[in-house]
């Protein structure tokens, strides 16, 4: 058991350590779509790679969502075999959101250290993938809400 302290510190380095053997500039939130945006996301179960689409615009959000579904076929055959669609994605903090992502299949907890390459490798290739989808659909996907 670690206390806060020595958990956040964990925390800092896993994502320092990341960023030093991986350094680029992700898309993240720079879409260009406010509340549609990457996330990373490590803890003590799973590894995680994730488009959430997340306003308090209820209306937005299913349209972006929709629009997305529209691509789902091409996202799974041409990017990411094994992405998982939520539309109903409780976060911690109690807010429901669309969440797109893909799951490290690999033993992964943050705590540990020795679970710490496999993640990063995956996080670099699931990434990746997601912004070349963006990038190629990008367009189409502001029509949902942009025209």
């Amino acid at each position: 058991m670690f206390s806060k302290e020595e958990s956040a510190q964990l925390r800092k380095e896993f994502w320092t350590s990341f960023g030093k053997s991986f350094p680029r500039k992700w898309l993240l939130y720079n879409t260009k779509i406010k509340d549609f945006n990457f996330k990373f996301v490590a803890d003590k179960k799973q590894a995680l790679v994730c488009l959430d689409i997340e306003s308090y615009d209820r209306t937005k959000n299913e349209l972006l969502y929709g629009q997305v579904l529209e691509l789902k076929s091409i996202l799974i055959e041409d990017y990411l075999p094994d992405i998982i669609f939520d539309d109903i994605y409780l976060l911690d903090t109690g807010k429901i959101i669309h969440r797109i992502y893909v799951k490290y299949n690999g033993k992964f907890n943050i705590h540990n250290k020795n679970t710490w390459q496999g993640a990063y490798l995956f996080f670099n290739e699931a990434m990746h993938q997601f912004e070349e989808f963006y990038e190629d659909y990008e367009d189409f996907i502001k029509q949902a809400i942009y025209l």
